[in-house]
């Protein structure tokens, strides 16, 4: 089977490294990968957002089975494109991808299927902004409406700052994603990753994981696309999990599908565990990352398979099997994100990773031989053992051995799972 996996960070570099260990794959694509990527797969000089182009590749290429790893493209319609032209793609299409797309539409579609989350408002204009903040005070949490690139979430604990992120994003920080936002209440508790497969019907949950968003250590500094993650979660317990499933994730499917649009693919639920129980901060409709890197790491079962399945309307006859212990991934940034870094700087040191580690490449590239930065997020060291304690002991022990100018990364990934009994109660 022919695979063409779109995007060019450490998901896909991860979705690409597992999807390589199925036995019914011949040769994999990825459009436009980067140079880890690259020992994996043949990179496509193709623009993840050129729907065009990627429906004439996989037409010409014979593609069987196209995977879409960024959200962008499935905003944009990418699935819609694929089947049209008679190709298998999995995703959500556009109408359902809007869970992402558009975080004031999601939040309509959660009031309205009465799914737990967080009191909100609507605005484009500071006027209705500041009516908001004199009614529900601060702190308050600001989203970009539109996609922007896991950076658009601000918590302001203050007026004067909520009112300066207001003004800057409305003002075009983040450009079409924020001539709306969305204004709620930040909700106190641990936060939590629940994804699921689903064909439209069926919902097949994946373990938890749990993202570091914030860029510095003790969950400070700004929000990023994620620094980190591990997997599974050891205080989301099956109560929980059987909350979620009863409460967020078979109403959302449910409701696509009576609504004439069932969803297909990848569900993510980013949750707070608060003390009333389980609250949807988003839904994305891809894998997050990087708990995909973490994730994959785990999973025992051939993703190939699941997917088919997805495809084909019967995940309700699908067992995920999965290698025991956990997983963690620790994210190596350039100095500066997220806002303005530096590129084309050389890394070293990959020829020390010990077996069982992967290192997956989020933003590189080779010039003139060198593997070098060229992005924010450069690369996800992830590895797997018996215990979580030393899973995290090959990734930090194997982090260190990477170099590069300015080379950043938290050292505390995984530190709240010890910290939390399984009841999720501090210790």
């Amino acid at each position: 089977m022919k695979i063409l996996v779109i995007g060019s960070g450490g998901r896909e570099h991860a979705l690409v490294w597992k999807l390589a260990q199925s036995p019914t794959v011949t040769e994999i694509y990825c459009a436009p990968g980067n140079a880890g990527i690259a020992n994996h797969a043949y990179c496509v000089p193709i623009s993840s957002d050129d729907i065009e182009g990627l429906v004439d590749f996989a037409r010409k290429a014979d593609i069987q089975l196209t995977v879409v790893g960024p959200e962008a493209p499935l905003v944009a319609g990418v699935v819609d494109a694929f089947e049209a032209a008679g190709l298998r793609i999995f995703g959500p299409r556009r109408e359902t991808a809007l869970l992402e797309g558009s975080k004031a539409w999601a939040k309509e579609f959660m009031a309205k299927e009465g799914i737990p989350t967080a009191r909100y408002a609507v605005v484009d204009n500071l006027e209705d902004a500041r009516r908001y903040l004199d009614r529900e005070g601060v702190p308050v949490v600001i989203k970009a409406d539109g996609l922007a690139a896991g950076k658009g979430v601000v918590v302001a604990e203050d007026e004067r700052e909520a009112l300066r992120t207001i003004e800057e994003m409305l003002g075009g920080r983040f450009g079409p994603a924020g001539r709306r936002l969305v204004l709620e209440e930040k909700l106190e508790g641990e936060e939590v990753s629940a994804m699921a497969l689903c064909d439209g019907e069926h919902i097949l949950p994946l373990l938890p994981s749990q993202d570091h968003k914030r860029l510095l250590d003790g969950d400070r500094g700004p929000n990023t696309g994620g620094m980190g993650a591990y997997a599974p979660v050891p205080f989301y317990d099956g109560g929980t999990a059987a909350e979620v499933m009863e409460t967020i994730l078979q109403p959302a499917v449910r409701a696509m599908a009576a609504a004439g649009r069932p969803y297909t693919g990848i569900l993510y639920a980013g949750l707070m565990l608060t003390a009333r129980g389980p609250r949807v901060l988003e839904f994305n409709c891809r894998l997050g990352d990087p708990e995909a890197q973490a994730l994959l790491m785990l999973l025992e079962s051939d993703l190939v398979d699941i997917m088919l399945a997805a495809l084909e309307g019967r995940l309700d006859r699908v067992e995920v099997k999965w290698h025991p212990g956990a997983a963690a991934c620790v994210v190596l940034t350039a100095p500066g994100y997220p806002g303005a870094y530096p590129r084309g700087e050389t890394i070293s040191g990959l020829d020390k990773i010990p077996p069982g580690v992967e290192v997956f490449h989020a933003g590189t590239a080779l010039k003139g031989g060198r593997l070098v930065t060229a992005g924010g997020r450069v690369l996800g060291v992830t590895a797997r053992d018996e215990t979580l304690e030393e899973a995290l002991k090959k990734s930090y022990a194997a982090a260190e051995l990477i170099d590069f100018p300015g080379k950043h990364y938290r050292r505390d990934i995984g530190q709240r799972a010890y910290k939390l009994s399984p009841a999720g109660q501090s210790k």
